[in-house]
């Protein structure tokens, strides 16, 4: 469980490689490699963060990338490997999405299944449909800046990308999987690919943190 609420950052019950997943930004634990312990369900971690409540999250977050550094004592290192992932790619006539308003308006939501943000950029939002469809997404739309996303998908449809000669997004406008949904509402296409796809590697770390 991870909350993130006026400067605090709370996990509680994760692993180490739950720990790393936020901190780095990491959208699935098959891009950690490392000891088995890091991923292990019987090694679990409570972990309470503080921060100025008017921290940005990205300042937050490298707080946090200095805190398990130095708590569990971690080496790391990035690398290449050949891996399956989506590619999220601009569709046929461009993206839907406006851009954002500055300051942003509203809250955002990512729970259930929809996402949706004022004030999101695509690397935020690949890693978001990653957590979703438990596949790693890579943003390569090419697309700069922020932009208002409200995207919306049926609960029960599959997490599998459509294959040749299924229905296109325009034929099937309810039930919608999230692939369907992004390219109907977004303006954008989820396509499957493999190739070369950083990892984090943790060379070093102690299984029993520094106490604070």
């Amino acid at each position: 469980l991870l909350t993130l609420r006026n400067g605090v950052l709370t996990q509680t019950n994760v692993t180490l490689a739950d720990c790393l997943r936020t901190a780095y930004g990491i959208p699935t634990e098959d891009q950690i490699a490392g000891p088995a312990w890091v991923k292990s369900k019987s090694v679990r971690f409570d972990i309470e963060a503080k921060a100025p409540p008017d921290t940005p999250r990205e300042r937050e977050l490298l707080m946090l990338q200095r805190l398990l550094e130095d708590r569990f004592k971690l080496v790391l290192r990035r690398e290449q490997r050949e891996l399956s992932y989506l590619a999220l790619v601009a569709a046929k006539g461009g993206p839907k999405m406006p851009v954002a308003k500055e300051p942003p308006e509203g809250a955002a939501s990512h729970l259930g299944h929809h996402i949706h943000n004022n004030h999101i950029d695509m690397a935020m939002l690949a890693y978001l449909i990653s957590r979703f469809t438990n596949n790693r997404a890579i943003d390569m739309t090419g697309l700069k800046g922020y932009f208002e996303v409200k995207l919306d998908w049926a609960p029960d449809t599959s997490m599998a990308p459509p294959k040749a000669g299924d229905a296109t997004p325009e034929e099937r406008i309810e039930g919608a999987s999230i692939f369907e949904a992004v390219q109907k509402q977004l303006g954008l296409k989820l396509e499957a690919r493999k190739g070369p796809v950083e990892m984090l590697v943790v060379e070093q770390a102690n299984q029993v943190p520094v106490e604070n």
